[in-house]
């Protein structure tokens, strides 16, 4: 069989645990982030526009958008998928570098809503979705990532074998879903590189790409099944060869989607070992920022070439800027998503520690990436003491996860300013309770 239809005969009988208390809990939690980050991301740009831009799509059709404006199911995904990943809180699974949940929920949720699904049947097209898309992610490995966004590419199949799992499609037209994905499958690293608003419409395209390859599936439209492991395929067009095979030997034994991981902090993951780095040696030795003469980060290459800007000018850029973030920690206590105000980006003390950070690449970090996402901070404080500390992991990470507690602070932390705290609380209770829910929220 193409590694296709391998994972088509898995979404056929994917096996008891899918749809076990462990999993269907692991898939509530991934849900619940996607709340925490659609919400804050739905009222800002670029989903405005997008409303703008969408508008004969909008107050109508049988999907919504995060606020409950009726859209049809593509453009209720293109928006929602965007605004999961706007703001830079939504979930990670590391071994693909690659945002799961912003693609996949938004494409699982849209066709949920078209067809009125229940809460379980929701959860359990998020499971097959995560389990999917992940795999494809972490063969298609490092090499992939050097050009590729993970998130548009990857996301794509997310987002149709999500759908197709709600649309119960066969064997055959699940297959040609993700057959007709992978063609779709796009997102450039240098379309974010500068200041743009192209990184979270990789997100909402994946979305709608994934669900319109599952409905023309169910309507017949056929796609080319070795698209992937194939001569001219995606693997090689796109990576260097991965082991398809090795992809998906632990399908339906081991899911993916209990090994998430969830953002402490609202920026780009690849600076949060470099931010937990530098607070875990705040905390134990207590030196102030004027204390600080300089400071060093030493940690894997990718961190540095998409998340190095020494000199950030707009939010979007700080986001991705290890520097500005540091500093921003350290002054601040947090990374939140106040750190990237007008104030905050032209605040001068940020702006004076900044220039006392030094970057470099770790060569043993560097290894173990993308399995270890790891940072050694070194502060160099001005009566002569070096303090070093290697941050291993970040927290959030499966090695350091965040509690239900910190989920539902974080969710509450972000949806109250938008939906106010009587609808936060009421809505956190919903999805807590999605799996014995008979509709959606």
């Amino acid at each position: 069989m193409t590694i296709i239809e391998t994972f088509s005969a898995f979404a056929q009988q994917p096996g008891p645990g899918a749809r076990s208390s462990e999993v269907i809990y692991h898939a509530k939690r991934a849900v619940i982030d996607w709340y925490a980050a659609l919400l804050p991301g739905a009222v800002v740009a670029p989903c405005t526009l997008l409303e703008r831009a969408c508008a004969d799509d909008l107050d109508r059709g049988d999907a919504r958008l995060a606020l409950g404006r009726p859209a049809t199911a593509r453009t209720a995904a293109l928006i929602n998928g965007t605004a999961a990943h706007t703001v830079e809180v939504d979930d990670i699974y590391k071994h693909a570098i690659y945002h799961p949940g912003a693609p996949t929920i938004a494409a699982a949720l849209a066709a949920a809503q078209q067809r009125r699904a229940s809460g379980a049947a929701f959860l359990h097209a998020v499971v097959i979705g995560y389990e999917i898309s992940t795999r494809i992610g972490a063969a298609l490995g490092r090499t992939h990532y050097r050009y590729w966004h993970n998130t548009g590419t990857v996301g794509t199949f997310g987002a149709a074998a999500a759908a197709a799992a709600l649309f119960q499609l066969d064997a055959a037209r699940f297959a040609h879903s993700l057959a007709t994905s992978a063609t779709f499958a796009a997102g450039l690293q240098q379309a974010f590189r500068m200041d743009s608003m192209s990184k979270p419409l990789h997100s909402g395209r994946a979305a709608e790409a994934g669900l319109l390859a599952a409905m023309a599936a169910e309507a017949g439209v056929t796609g080319s099944l070795d698209v992937i492991d194939g001569e001219a395929g995606l693997g090689r067009a796109m990576s260097d060869g991965p082991d398809w095979q090795a992809a998906a030997a632990t399908l339906g034994r081991d899911f993916h989607i209990t090994q998430i991981t969830f953002k402490n902090h609202a920026c780009c993951g690849h600076t949060f070992a470099a931010i937990d780095g530098a607070q875990a040696l705040q905390r134990a030795h207590g030196f102030s920022v004027d204390d600080i003469a300089a400071v060093r980060i030493g940690t894997y290459r990718p961190a540095l070439d998409v998340a190095g800007n020494p000199d950030p000018r707009t939010a979007a850029e700080a986001r991705f800027s290890v520097p500005f973030v540091v500093a921003s920690a350290l002054i601040h206590g947090s990374v939140r998503l106040a750190a990237f105000s007008a104030e905050r980006l032209a605040d001068p003390a940020i702006r004076a520690l900044m220039s006392r950070i030094e970057l470099s690449v770790d060569g043993e970090l560097d290894a173990a990436f993308p399995g270890q996402r790891a940072a050694r901070v070194t502060v160099r404080l001005r009566d002569g003491r070096e303090l070093t500390h290697l941050q291993p992991n970040r927290k959030g990470d499966p090695e350091e996860p965040l509690s239900d507690a910190d989920l539902d602070d974080k969710f509450v932390e972000l949806v109250e300013p938008v939906l106010g705290p009587a609808r936060t609380r009421t809505l956190l209770r919903q999805l807590w309770a999605l799996d014995s829910a008979v509709s959606l929220p």
